[in-house]
């Protein structure tokens, strides 16, 4: 083996995963950073909500189409967007897109009527499109399906940590610098958030490499490796070309079950400091620190589901039954609203499981994709669940102005978990469990 790396079954497998565990410390965590500041700066606006509805005299209708109107500007431009990034390159296009949703996010501290803030949502969606699926779509050429699902976990990880650090940091801006040079504690937020965003994009350019092969800190024999495992795991899957990615009905069952999962996922990202602070919590940054509790238990919780997934080589159960849980916690908070502490504990619960459900869904679209069709597929995948995402606080916010309460959203919301679950097991085991 011209490898040079050590092949015998039990060493050869030591030196695999430790060539992968370094490929992962390296990749990774940088990928990790990015995806806090860009799933920051997608749902700060629950934050901002809590203040800039009062200050703009908003009704919560407009704030839930105002929030989900970025997921239209997302959805339109999604597939356009990974197609120009496999033909540019993952290091330049990653970095466009960073510092293009950095500087919207920014102006968002502009916003001064409904309209203004429909027109930056949607910007904000158009800039940011594509990044999910790129990354995916990017760790695809550095991880074989073996490894791919505790890597896909770690960055994934981004959306609790934006949470965990994102919650607590976006409160105490808002009081901290409120009324600091005549600008509420919303626009400072939004500028500070989006500034960040936009530096990391340009570090991008120097920190990131389009693949192995470009990598300086491989060694040849490590990238020759990769490569083999990359090439010879491509040659077992059914979908190649950018055209299959577009058209499978296998891409576009996975992509409608997608769908259901983000819907409760969103409904969680955008209302979970409101429902927090309808329990009776006013302070902003109490508020922040405790929308922390359930993005840790999420945080855990998606890790150790990545782990045992790819432990195991079993996908489906380890994506159905966190739907199902998050689907329990969802109506369990609505039960015990009256409770903020039991409130608070089902909503970890929810955000446990619904959270899980995205790195655990993004191992099944690359077992039957490779190449271009990875790119498209993903695309169309994340396109249709960004259609959820425009649903979903739209839903809530109606059905908070027409009720007074998000009790039967959030209900609603959980039976999508249950039904997303379901269409799981429409996929063979024998395709996705690899």
């Amino acid at each position: 083996m011209s490898s040079g790396l050590t092949l015998n079954p039990v060493a050869g497998l030591s030196d695999r995963d430790a060539l992968y565990g370094r490929v992962l410390r390296q990749v990774v965590p940088f990928l990790l950073v990015c995806y806090v500041a860009a799933y920051l700066d997608r749902v700060n606006v629950g934050f901002a909500k809590l203040q800039m509805l009062s200050d703009l005299k908003f009704s919560e209708t407009v704030y839930g189409l105002g929030a989900g109107v970025f997921f239209l500007g997302y959805a339109l431009f999604e597939i356009p967007s990974n197609i120009i990034m496999v033909r540019v390159g993952a290091r330049y296009w990653i970095s466009r897109i960073m510092i293009t949703w950095g500087l919207i996010s920014a102006a968002m501290m502009f916003v001064s009527s409904p309209t203004s803030f429909y027109v930056l949502r949607f910007l904000l969606g158009v800039a940011e499109a594509g990044f999910i699926p790129a990354i995916i779509y990017y760790l695809t050429v550095w991880f074989p399906a073996s490894h791919r699902g505790k890597a896909s976990a770690l960055f994934l990880a981004g959306i609790p940590l934006s949470g965990i650090i994102g919650g607590p940091l976006s409160g105490w801006i808002m009081t901290a610098f409120h009324g600091t040079t005549g600008l509420q504690g919303w626009q400072w937020m939004f500028l500070i958030e989006g500034l960040f965003a936009t530096a990391l994009g340009f570090w991008c350019l120097v920190r990131l490499d389009n693949d192995p092969a470009s990598a300086s800190w491989l060694t040849p024999a490590e990238k020759e490796r990769i490569t083999a495992d990359i090439a010879a795991e491509a040659r077992d899957k059914p979908l190649h070309s950018a055209r299959e990615g577009l058209t499978s009905g296998r891409i576009w069952l996975l992509s409608g079950t997608y769908f259901f999962f983000t819907m409760g996922l969103y409904g969680i990202s955008f209302w979970l400091p409101s429902i927090i602070r309808d329990s009776g919590v006013k302070d902003p940054l109490t508020v922040g620190l405790l929308t922390a509790i359930p993005y840790t238990g999420a945080f855990v919780t998606m890790f150790i589901v990545g782990l045992s997934s790819d432990r195991q080589r079993e996908r489906r159960w380890h994506l159905a039954v966190p739907a199902v849980v998050g689907a329990a916690g969802l109506i369990a908070s609505v039960l015990v609203a009256h409770s903020p502490v039991l409130a608070l504990a089902a909503l970890t619960v929810a955000s446990a499981g619904t959270l899980t459900c995205i790195p655990q869904f993004y191992t099944l679209v690359p077992a039957v994709l490779s190449g271009a069709a990875a790119a498209t597929g993903l695309a169309v995948a994340n396109s249709v669940g960004s259609v959820a995402g425009f649903v979903s606080p739209y839903l809530l916010g109606w059905v908070k102005d027409a009720t007074g309460s998000t009790g039967q959203g959030v209900m609603v919301l959980g039976a999508m978990l249950v039904i997303g679950a379901v269409l799981v097991f429409l996929n063979p085991a024998k395709l996705v469990n690899r």
